[in-house]
């Protein structure tokens, strides 16, 4: 038997922080499971998702504002402790009859806040010995008034209300972030919160969820054949190594080699699944028609939409040669999932990475066991099921591949000649411990020739560009800045080892204003 790890959950409304998703890691990483939704779902969904707490996180609005964002009344009816944090701590006290002012004086970054003595929420959390924490905030609006019922239990130096709390009915609100690793303390406060005042227990454990999933998976696909596209991704084959521990040869894996993977992907993908862990693999080698496709095009749109419609077809091509295909397995994480849902308010940057459109193309049911799972969380899975820590702990990769890393017509000679000098990077990024220490991390080639001297010859050959980022969330990102010495090596390889490249440069752009990937 094993255990609900949904039976004991926090919900979190999103009222648009840029730390919303790391509030919800950070109670998963705890083992409680949570879900993000909305701060504007409806009661009903809050009243049926049944929680044992509710966070609501900060946000960028300002609840002085006419029509700003508010929570669901029932929140604070429906019986179970509540946090705010930021704007969640302010919307909380307007709605409950407090007063918010929009302050001349802000308060952005470090600060040391004073603990009050009555603090439940702060209970046995350490602090200094002058009853001090050392927090991180980001907030221009302060409660001036409370709501009734409710004690201040801490101020910052300036006599701001940092923290609020009604302990009798267990609404606690906080002005800084204990999600973010700036605020020492703050795993500490939200442990306390949501084991202490919540109730809830560590169930949420890559154990628990293994054999839950294992569980779910036989009863949905019985005796019917699954079918998976394997990327050679992360997601994609935990996805297989979960299906193929739960179904064994009732799952079918078809990898598609269209000429845009990296150096030797191919061949691992076969070593690893077909070889070692015994999956029935289908290997197909469609890199001329991937070619042949995208040949003349430039426009970075197009091509990723190309190259999604070949993987489709050759997918069900494929799937049409297994009798008993009733099910499509997918990669689908939960990020995507709430990208999906989205707040009506963003705009499309670029086509998503992930192939998509396979469901409606070949009209069967959908089987996404990682759905509930963060990146971080699929990563861990993948070893708890005996995938290769080189595997799971690998640099995104889109799924359109090298294609949308050679800027402009994509032609075979020229995903070759990425291709080798993005493994020189790679290579070298291992050798100097510095792969897991950046969080992505690749070469651009881009469509332009420049000078150069290999012999006392001139040539005029190709420009390449080294991107590598350092992120939590993949929303916002810094260019990593790394050793000079290692970027010359690195360069100098790529000179050297690469032919047609003449030029190696440095991408020292974030995001915002760039994005990760240059297409």
């Amino acid at each position: 038997m094993t255990a609900d790890i949904h039976a004991q959950r926090i919900l979190i409304l999103d009222f648009g922080s840029q730390y919303t998703q790391l509030i919800a890691r950070r109670v998963r990483e705890l083992g409680v499971y949570c879900e993000l939704h909305p701060y504007h779902v409806d009661e009903n969904v809050v009243r049926d998702f049944k929680p044992s707490g509710i966070i609501l996180s900060g946000g960028p609005e300002s609840v002085t504002q006419k029509k700003s964002p508010r929570a669901p009344a029932n929140v604070f009816t429906f019986g179970c402790p509540v946090l705010g944090i930021c704007y969640g701590m302010q919307t909380m006290a307007e709605q409950l009859g407090g007063k918010v002012s929009a302050g001349a004086q802000r308060e952005f970054g470090y600060a040391k806040i004073d603990i009050h003595a009555q603090s439940h929420l702060f209970k046995d959390i350490e602090k200094s010995a002058e009853n001090t924490l050392d927090v991180w905030m980001s907030h221009g609006d302060h409660v001036d008034q409370l709501p009734a019922q409710f004690i201040v239990s801490a101020t910052t130096g300036n006599d701001f209300i940092t923290a609020m709390e009604d302990a009798a009915r267990h609404f606690y609100g906080l002005q800084f972030h204990p999600e973010v690793s700036h605020t020492p303390q703050g795993i500490d406060i939200l442990k306390r919160f949501i084991f202490e005042i919540c109730g809830c227990k560590a169930l949420w454990t890559m154990k628990n969820i293994v054999d839950e999933s294992i569980q779910k998976i036989r009863t949905q696909v019985n005796n019917e054949h699954v079918i998976l596209g394997l990327s050679g991704g992360v997601d994609s084959s935990v996805v297989a190594a979960l299906l193929h521990k739960a179904i064994g040869k009732q799952l079918t894996c078809v990898f598609v080699d269209t000429g845009l993977l990296r150096l030797n992907e191919a061949k691992q993908v076969q070593t690893l699944f077909a070889e070692h862990l015994g999956v029935s693999l289908i290997t197909v080698d469609a890199q001329q028609r991937f070619f042949d496709e995208l040949k003349g095009v430039v426009d970075p749109e197009e091509k990723r939409k190309i190259i999604g419609r070949v993987f489709v077809e050759i997918f069900d091509e494929e799937s049409k040669k297994i009798k008993n295909v009733k099910w499509l397995a997918q990669g689908t994480i939960y990020p995507d999932v709430i990208e999906s849902a989205g707040t009506g308010k963003t705009h499309v940057i670029k086509s998503h990475h992930n192939v998509g459109g396979l469901p409606e193309k070949m009209h069967l049911k959908l089987l996404e066991p990682l759905r509930e799972l963060f990146k971080d969380e699929v990563r861990k899975l993948g070893v708890e099921l005996g995938l290769p820590k080189a595997l799971v702990n690998r640099h995104p990769f889109p799924g359109p591949g090298l294609g949308v890393r050679v800027l402009g017509e994509v032609k075979p000679d020229y995903v070759e000649t990425l291709r080798r000098a993005d493994a020189i990077l790679i290579d070298e990024l291992h050798k100097h411990d510095l792969y897991h220490a950046v969080s992505q991390a690749f070469v651009v080639f881009l469509p332009v020739k420049s000078v150069g001297v290999l012999g006392d010859a001139r040539h005029y050959d190709h420009v390449v560009a080294v991107r590598v980022v350092q992120t939590i969330d993949f929303m916002t990102a810094h260019w990593a800045h790394l050793p000079y010495a290692f970027l010359e090596k690195v360069s100098n390889r790529i000179i050297n080892e690469v032919p047609g490249i003449s030029r190696v440069t440095y991408d020292i752009s974030s995001k915002p204003p760039a994005t990760i990937e240059w297409e």
